[in-house]
Order: C-alpha cells, then sequence, then structure tokens
C-alpha cells in the first residue's frame, strides 16, 4: 500500500509538472509575531508539543546491537534508550531510583547494566534494579517497585519515537499516521550511521518553517544550491507529517513504464518532515546519504539546537568515498548554520521588537500553513481529545 501512495504522489506530481502548476492554499496566512517570542507561548508548546507527544530520538543504526545504548536529554528531559539482548528496544528517564542522579552521561555506548556514579545501583537492560551498594546497611525496600521509569517508545522504518510523558496514552502508532509506512520505503534499519553535531540555531519555529519552506532555496542559497534550484513546492500531508516536493520533470519518463518498473529510489525525492521537529533530506555526496534533522526548542524562545545526523545507504567502500561524505557533511552544516539559521536568528531579533504584527504565509506556501495550524490544534486540544486528531488523514 505504501508503494502505491508512493505511485500516486509522483503521478500527482507529474501533472503538475505537465501542466505547469502547484497545488496552493486558499488564502495566505497571517500568523501572529508574538507566537515566536512570548515566553508563555514557548512554554505552552514545551509542555504541549515536546513533553506530550511521540518525538523521533534515534535512528535504528545509532544502536544496531544488543546493549548498544545512546543517551541525551529532549526538552529538558534525560533519556535513554537502548537495545535489550534480544533486540528490543526500551526507553528510560535517565534518573535513578534513589536520589535522581543521572546513570549515563551524553553519548553512546554499549552495557549490559546502568550503573549510577552516585551510589553505584544498577539496573539490567530492561531496566530492573537489579544491584544495591551496601544492601545489608541500606534497608529494606522492593526492588520491583524501583525500576527506571519507562517512557512510551517504538521502533518503525529504522527510526525511533520516544514519548517524553511516562504516563501518556497516546498511541504512537496512530500519530504516525501511516506515515512511518512510506518512510519504510527507505530501507533506514540497513543504514549505516555516518556522523552528527550539533548546529545552535532561532526560535524552534522559525527553523522549522525552513524545513517546510521551498520558496527560499534560489535566493538565500544562489551561493551555495545555486540560483536555478526550483522554488515551487508540492505539500503531501499524513496527518501533521508532511512531504515538501518541487514539480519533478525527471518523473516524466517514468509514466510510459510499468509501474512496477519504476525505481523506489525515484519515488523518494523531496523534504520529508516528521512533526514536529525532523527533516529528511537527501543528498549524493560520497555515495546516497540523507541528512535527517531532529530540531529541539533551547532554554529560552529564542533560541534552539539541531542534532544533524548524516546516514548513508552503505558505509563508505574507500577512504575517498568517506572523504568525500565529510565534505558533504560539512557543506550542509556551512548552509543551514550560515545561511538558514543566521538569517533566522536576524529574522528572531527583529520579530522580537513588535514592529510586525503578524507574519505571512503564501498560497505557495501550505506547507508552513498546514504546520501552524496542526500546532495550534494539538495545542488546544485535551488529553483525552488528542487520539482524534491523529485518525483523519
Amino acid at each position: 500500500m505504501s508503494r502505491a501512495e508512493l505511485i500516486a504522489t509522483a503521478r500527482d506530481n507529474a501533472a503538475h509538472v505537465k501542466a505547469g502548476t502547484i497545488a496552493q492554499a486558499d488564502d495566505v496566512l497571517m500568523v501572529p509575531a508574538s507566537k515566536y517570542t512570548d515566553p508563555s507561548r514557548w512554554q505552552l508548546e514545551m509542555d504541549g508539543i515536546f513533553r506530550r507527544i511521540p518525538l523521533m530520538l534515534a535512528v535504528t543504526a545509532e544502536l544496531p546491537n544488543p546493549g548498544d545504548y545512546k543517551a541525551m536529554e529532549a526538552a529538558g528531559m534525560p533519556v535513554i534508550i537502548n537495545r535489550d539482548r534480544s533486540g528490543v528496544v526500551h526507553a528510560f528517564v535517565n534518573m535513578c531510583s534513589h536520589r535522581g542522579a543521572q546513570l549515563v552521561a551524553p553519548g553512546r555506548g554499549n552495557s549490559n547494566r546502568f550503573t549510577c556514579p552516585y551510589h553505584a545501583w544498577s539496573y539490567n537492560q530492561t531496566g530492573d534494579l537489579v544491584g544495591i551498594f551496601a544492601e545489608q546497611d541500606f534497608g529494606e525496600i522492593d526492588k520491583k517497585c524501583n525500576s527506571l521509569t519507562p517512557l512510551p517508545v517504538q521502533e518503525r522504518a529504522g527510526l525511533i519515537w520516544v514519548t517524553l510523558n511516562p504516563k501518556s496514552t497516546l498511541n504512537i502508532s496512530e500519530f504516525l499516521c501511516g506515515y512511518d509506512d512510506l518512510l519504510a520505503n527507505w530501507g533506514f534499519e540497513n543504514w549505516h550511521f555516518f556522523d552528527s553535531r550539533v548546529v545552535k540555531g532561532p526560535n524552534w519555529k522559525i527553523a522549522y518553517d525552513g524545513y517546510l519552506d521551498l520558496y527560499h532555496l534560489p535566493i538565500l542559497h544562489k551561493d551555495t544550491f545555486g540560483s536555478d534550484f526550483p522554488h515551487r513546492a508540492i505539500y503531501y500531508g499524513w496527518g501533521p507529517h508532511q512531504r515538501a516536493m518541487g514539480p519533478d520533470p525527471s518523473l516524466l519518463k517514468l509514466l510510459d513504464e510499468p509501474e512496477e518498473e519504476w525505481p523506489t529510489q525515484s519515488l523518494l525525492s523531496g523534504v520529508w518532515t516528521i512533526f514536529p521537529h525532523i527533516s529528511i533530506a537527501s543528498f549524493d555526496g560520497g555515495g546516497r546519504g540523507v541528512m535527517l534533522s531532529q530540531l529541539f526548542p533551547g532554554d529560552t524562545p529564542e533560541e534552539s539546537f539541531t542534532v544533524q545526523n548524516y546516514l548513508m545507504e552503505k558505509p563508505p567502500a574507500t577512504e575517498e568515498i568517506a572523504a568525500e561524505a565529510k565534505e558533504q557533511f560539512k557543506f550542509l552544516e556551512y548552509v543551514v548554520q550560515e545561511e538558514d539559521y543566521a538569517t533566522g536568528l536576524k529574522q528572531q531579533r527583529a520579530l522580537k521588537t513588535g514592529a510586525k504584527p503578524e507574519v505571512m504565509f503564501g498560497r505557495n506556501e501550505e506547507g508552513g500553513q498546514n504546520f501552524h495550524r496542526w500546532l495550534d490544534e494539538i495545542l488546544a486540544a485535551s488529553d483525552e481529545e488528542l487520539p482524534a486528531l491523529f485518525t483523519r488523514r
């Protein structure tokens, strides 16, 4: 079914190529500028979005083996994601049950146990408390009631989603709205994790607006990507998750071929975004690769940081290919840091003046319009109402 959706999308895109059109929103959308600067709005987003709905926190390629783990902080929550000896992925709050110390420093590793650096309490791969230092002196407690705090987690399509609220009942599969079935066509579970780095940026929505915006490409990136880069976009949505792609003339050559012969790679072009904070864009430097960007709010409304992950379809077979991939990744860091985010930081300062009460998203910027509408709808929904939002597509 997912391949059928990719083919339908390709046919729709090809029809726009033939007609010289793009799908457009009904009208221009006005968004209050204060939504990018107001501390109360930012706190609402932290609580109502980042600490409430599933976030894509890791890729399978980061922890492919039993015992592998990744520790990180997401929206103020210290998290451990690990794979147990049977291959099942778990997620926990990175917090000892004794006095709350963090068990593992941020980073990746492999371990059969997590041992607290403060008092040496230890936990196994499934989060059970299995060891108490000098237990005979401590006093009697029930170990079964003092395991690590688990977080809802799901591994699909080579990607790992975690909900930061331990008590959340929101079904992660329902939240994905079938989008994970399309992402499965990439085969990320078999890709190679090449490298990652962190880039600091402006308010997280300014950064995310850019992920969905092809309009700026031949202007802001004229000296890097080129001024002839396509600026027109067509958006396809699965719940709040969106794929942005320009009218693609290369799809026309497929129309005369049997659909079963259409190469899957040709059907995966464009930018794939996962609400509320992921962008996946493909590149060919040093072999087929993608930059998977994980965007997180910072400590204030004016800050964000992005973890740029570079994945390759295959491990680099030679030092030359590895060097090419490294240069490609370095180039992409420059584009984001010195062009996208440098512009966004200036935009942030201008918006903070209040000189313009609103910002605009044109009819050609339907992706941004969809994002802001979904954002407002999710924030307005109660926990009980939230699942129903993701049952419509």
